[in-house]
């Protein structure tokens, strides 16, 4: 073979393709292989840490046993059920004065009230006066309020007096005159078996002889009102008291949150807010129907609180919290997943909880059959800013109380409390009636 036909068959060398940082093809492959090997390690690595983590969540005690409810579509926020901002068309009374108020009563001109710090006390003349005292101090936190007691319910009586309901404590009867405390019934007294773990409305009719009130449950206290609501608790009941005979019957047992109660201006049925189930029901205590009950109002465009007699002949309504349509309703949404309630306060306390409710105040006025009649709103939760469910419940619901106007005969004025207010600091409102 010549060495030309060899320099023929010898074959060029590949050229040495070169990246832009001046690393060979290898260098490039071992870099990648190394961010394989780096994204595995890291998953490993995560995966390990979370699944312990789930399992220590999984093996922690949970303070509810959730059962699954279902609802209807709300209603439509359309109508008289428009949303507006007639709420903030308030006068802010007794500003900075009185904390957590609940349910107002009046005798002449004079109203009255039970606060957060377990008193009952009078409002005249612009100023505020103990009159009243269930339970001992301290009186600061949530952990106070079974020692400290909570008045919750508050009523005028026909002879001057007034008839309260505490949430701890029980039934009571006030001279607010006198300064006289009388115990009805005291909430350490089984009923049918049952103890009363959260006293919260009462009506009574004209004679004052009948007291309807409801015991929200007897599992949960009033300071764990949310978790009553969340865990959906079918343990609540409508009683009635006897003042002359000292008997106490269950009218309506199997509430899911019983809240607030009113008697018919007739006096032959009582409406009771089934708060959880949104709702409203009547129960009939005298008359051809006694012993019978049904729905008032059901589908409530929310979870409604306090009732009180309209001076229209129907019914004012708190809402405590909205549901909103269009919009996402997350209590509606996570009453259908008791898995997911459960794990939420598994990882969290009922007040980290209540950060998340929205702010919106709402209150409905009912005809007598229990039509939707008018909406008065606060869409951004203004009139009780900075306020969690329970101020809510506490301002919307309060005193949804009509009262006449002194010296004008069509004047009517629809007096409560709005709080907290500004750094949440609790104040008075009053809303009139057009």
């Amino acid at each position: 073979m010549s060495e030309a036909d060899g320099l023929r068959q010898r074959r060029p060398l590949r050229p040495q393709v070169v990246t832009d940082d001046g690393q060979a093809p290898e260098a490039k492959d071992g870099s990648s292989f190394s961010g394989r090997v780096f994204r595995v390690t890291f998953l490993m690595l995560a995966v390990s840490l979370t699944v312990p983590l789930l399992g220590a969540v999984m093996l922690l005690d949970s303070p509810i046993d959730p059962q699954p409810l279902s609802f209807k579509e709300p209603p439509f926020l359309l109508g008289v059920l428009q949303p507006n901002t007639k709420l903030r068309q308030v006068e802010r009374l007794f500003e900075n004065q009185l904390i957590g108020p609940e349910s107002i009563a009046n005798i002449g001109d004079v109203m009255f009230t039970g606060t957060a710090d377990g008193r009952v006390v009078k409002l005249e003349n612009g100023e505020i006066e103990t009159i009243a005292r269930f339970g001992s101090g301290p009186c600061k936190t949530r952990d106070d309020e079974p020692a400290c007691g909570r008045p919750l319910g508050v009523r005028a009586g026909p002879n001057g007096t007034l008839f309260v309901a505490d949430a701890y404590k029980g039934l009571f009867e006030v001279n607010p005159w006198k300064r006289e405390v009388k115990l009805l019934l005291s909430s350490d007294t089984p009923i049918e078996g049952k103890k009363m773990s959260f006293v919260n409305d009462l009506t009574i009719t004209r004679d004052g002889r009948k007291i309807y009130f409801t015991d929200s449950s007897s599992k949960w206290q009033r300071r764990d009102y949310l978790l009553l609501v969340m865990e959906g608790t079918d343990d609540g009941r409508l009683l009635e008291y006897d003042t002359v005979t000292k008997e106490v019957k269950v009218l309506l047992d199997q509430l899911r949150f019983p809240n607030g109660i009113q008697l018919s201006p007739a006096e032959d049925f009582v409406l009771v807010a089934e708060t959880t189930m949104a709702r409203i029901r009547r129960v009939y205590v005298s008359g051809l129907m006694k012993g019978g009950a049904d729905l008032f109002v059901e589908n409530m465009p929310g979870f409604p609180d306090n009732i009180r007699p309209s001076s229209a002949g129907g019914y004012w309504v708190a809402m405590s919290s909205i549901r909103p349509s269009p919009g996402f309703s997350m209590l509606d949404f996570l009453a259908e997943r008791p898995y997911i309630k459960k794990m939420i306060f598994k990882l969290f306390s009922q007040e980290t909880v209540m950060k998340f409710v929205p702010r919106y105040s709402l209150v409905l006025e009912l005809s007598d059959s229990g039509a939707f009649r008018r909406s008065l709103h606060d869409p951004d939760g203004l009139v009780a800013t900075h306020g969690p469910l329970s101020s809510l419940v506490r301002t919307l619901s309060l005193a949804l109380c009509p009262m006449l106007s002194l010296g004008r005969k069509r004047l009517r004025t629809l007096r409560g409390m709005l709080a907290p207010g500004e750094k949440n600091q609790p104040y008075w409102r009053a809303y009139k009636e057009t």
